[in-house]
């Protein structure tokens, strides 16, 4: 890459950004409006940014009477970047280019029970597949992590499911700096499932939402006007917090679910597996759905209290089927004034359909490094 990410400008990074909310390519003269730059100056930046490697030039666009240009896009080979996933039942792992696209994905096939072992195998694996993608390690920008658990420090130490006990409570980013030897970003699942959603999902759609992440635990993630909230800690949106120890086995959480069929008798081993098979009919399903819906929709309301978002979605391992039925849930009665309630939220399941933690934790070197998390108005 001929231009390190921290030459650029504020206004290098906005032209690129929104270069990168256009996956069809767009044209030069249509990116001085969306800023607050003159044409001349625009013009300046894209001919930088095209001799750095950062942009090129795509298929030429007849548009009006003007004379027909080229589409600006961006150089998906200009860098790279790994994304790693651990979920208490299994470790995935992608390869995204500077395009923000996953141009490989991978799930490790033994359980993340001895995080040593899995973290060399994990090394292992990423090193054959860009050998064999012919990928320079050298143009790896850095790698995101993402885990299920909130964290407890400013060392982004997590606090992980029982499944994940040996991942927690250790300096999980110096030991992957030191296996890597790349830049590292580490954030929970809820809050880089979000930023995956924002970026290929419904966030398209609604800039400001809620993301629920349902996973062995129940957590969240926030993104307001395209822009994902971590918070002081790292822990914005881990909407289980709102629970007491008592109430803790009525939360939507699918560690809870799959007792619930273990003790019915339908043998399902991991949440990865309840993803593959889920049956609405299986014995217990219903008696659950009625058991966390309180709880669900507590956390509804919360967020509705306190982002006022355009739409909720349900993400994380949830099951297609089963987030079907939750959305079918009637939501909590609201308090009028006049017979008038407030707007609600649009609800959905998440658009992705695979693990969106995978593309968000890729995407969080590019974002801090390149582009901008959400857009100054023009």
């Amino acid at each position: 890459m001929k231009r390190q990410a921290a030459d650029l400008s504020g206004n290098e990074r906005m032209v690129l950004e929104i270069v990168r909310r256009a996956p069809g390519g767009i044209m030069r003269s249509a990116l001085a409006p969306q800023t607050n730059l003159t044409q001349p100056s625009v013009h300046r930046i894209v001919d930088t940014l095209l001799d750095a490697g950062l942009l090129k030039l795509g298929e030429t666009v007849v548009h009006g009477r003007g004379k027909p240009s080229p589409a600006l896009l961006l150089n998906g080979e200009a860098g790279y970047t790994i994304g790693i996933s651990v979920n208490t039942d299994c470790v995935s792992f992608g390869i995204c280019d500077f395009a923000c696209k996953v141009i490989y994905e991978e799930m490790l096939e033994d359980r993340p029970d001895q995080r040593r072992e899995t973290l060399f195998r994990l090394k292992q694996r990423v090193r054959d597949v860009l050998a064999s993608r012919a990928i320079d390690p050298s143009r790896l920008i850095g790698v995101g992590f993402s885990m299920a658990g909130f964290f407890v420090d400013r060392a982004r130490r997590f606090n992980a499911p029982e499944p994940l006990r040996d991942w927690s409570l250790v300096d999980i980013r110096t030991e992957l700096e030191t296996l890597f030897d790349l830049p590292i970003w580490v954030e929970n699942n809820g809050t880089t499932g979000a930023i995956g959603e924002s970026a290929v999902g419904a966030g398209r759609r609604f800039p400001t939402f809620g993301y629920l992440s349902f996973n062995y635990g129940f957590g969240g993630g926030i993104v307001l006007d395209g822009r994902p909230l971590f918070g002081a800690f790292g822990n914005a949106g881990e909407i289980s917090r709102v629970f007491t120890h008592d109430e803790g086995p009525s939360r939507p959480a699918l560690g809870e679910l799959l007792k619930r069929l273990n003790a019915r008798g339908v043998e399902i081993s991991n949440i990865r597996e309840l993803r593959q098979r889920f049956d609405p009919v299986w014995p217990g399903v219903e008696d659950w759905i009625a058991e966390i819906a309180p709880a669900l929709n507590r956390a509804i309301d919360m967020l509705r209290a306190v982002i006022d978002p355009e739409a909720i979605v349900f993400g994380g391992e949830l099951p297609r089927a089963l987030g079907e039925r939750l959305l079918a849930l009637p939501p909590s009665k609201s308090l009028t004034r006049y017979g008038v309630e407030a707007p609600f939220p649009t609800r959905l399941v998440s658009e992705i359909a695979g693990d969106p933690a995978i593309l968000g934790a890729a995407l969080i070197p590019l974002m801090d490094r390149y582009f901008l998390w959400s857009l100054p108005r023009p």
